[in-house]
C-alpha cells in the first residue's frame, strides 16, 4: 500500500519520541530510534529523501553523512540514488590522511574530518543528518566540503528544531527537513 507523501510524513512523525529534560533539564529530546525499529517508517524516511532529491537535483555525486546518525540514513539514500556515500567523523576516527575542520559548541570546540581522497574537487554533494539544531556540525561539514572544493547542493535532516535557527547558520546552503518542531 502506497501511503503518499503526507501518509509517509505522518508515519515518520508517529515514530518520533519526545523525552523531556534529556540530556539536561529544559531540553526536549526528539528520539529517532523508533524509526529504525520500524521497517515501514525507515522506508518512509528513505522514500521521502529520495523523492526530494529526484525532484530538486539533476545530478548528485555523493551523499555525505554526519557522525553518527547521518550514517543511518545516508547509505540507504545513496544506494537508492546509485551514488557513493562518504563519512564525516569526529576527529581521530578515520585512518589515513584526513582533512579536518574545527567548530564551536556551546561548551567549547570540536573537530570533524573526512579522508583526504573521499571527495574530489567539483563533485556535487548532499549532506545528511538526523537533526538540525544550532547547525554547528552541519556547518562544519559544509566547510569540509569547501576545503575539498566540492559543490554543496544542500543539507537534509529528518528533524529541524526551528527555534534554534540552525538553518540561518548554513546559508547560502538550503536545508530540507522532513519534520519541524
Amino acid at each position: 500500500m502506497d501511503l503518499g507523501t503526507e501518509g509517509k510524513l505522518q508515519l515518520v512523525q508517529k515514530h518520533i519520541r519526545a523525552f523531556p529534560d534529556f540530556p539536561k533539564k529544559g531540553i526536549l529530546f526528539r528520539d529517532i530510534c523508533p524509526i529504525l525499529k520500524s521497517p515501514a517508517a525507515l522506508t518512509a524516511v528513505t522514500d521521502l529523501f529520495e523523492e526530494h532529491v529526484r525532484n530538486h537535483y539533476q545530478q548528485v555525486d555523493l551523499i555525505i553523512g554526519l557522525d553518527a546518525r547521518g550514517f543511518l540514513f545516508g547509505p540507504l539514500l545513496a544506494q537508492r540514488l546509485g551514488v557513493g556515500f562518504v563519512l564525516v567523523r569526529k576527529k581521530g576516527k578515520l585512518p589515513g590522511t584526513t582533512v579536518c575542520v574545527a567548530y564551536d559548541l556551546e561548551y567549547g570546540t570540536a573537530e570533524v574530518e573526512i579522508q583526504e581522497d573521499a571527495v574530489a574537487p567539483g563533485q556535487k554533494v548532499l549532506i545528511i543528518d538526523d537533526l538540525l539544531a544550532t547547525g554547528g556540525t552541519l556547518y562544519a561539514a559544509c566547510e569540509l566540503m569547501k576545503k575539498q572544493q566540492a559543490e554543496v547542493l544542500g543539507c537534509m535532516v529528518v528533524i529541524q528544531l526551528k527555534d534554534l535557527n540552525g538553518a540561518d547558520r548554513l546559508k547560502p546552503h538550503g536545508v530540507f527537513s522532513l519534520l519541524q518542531y
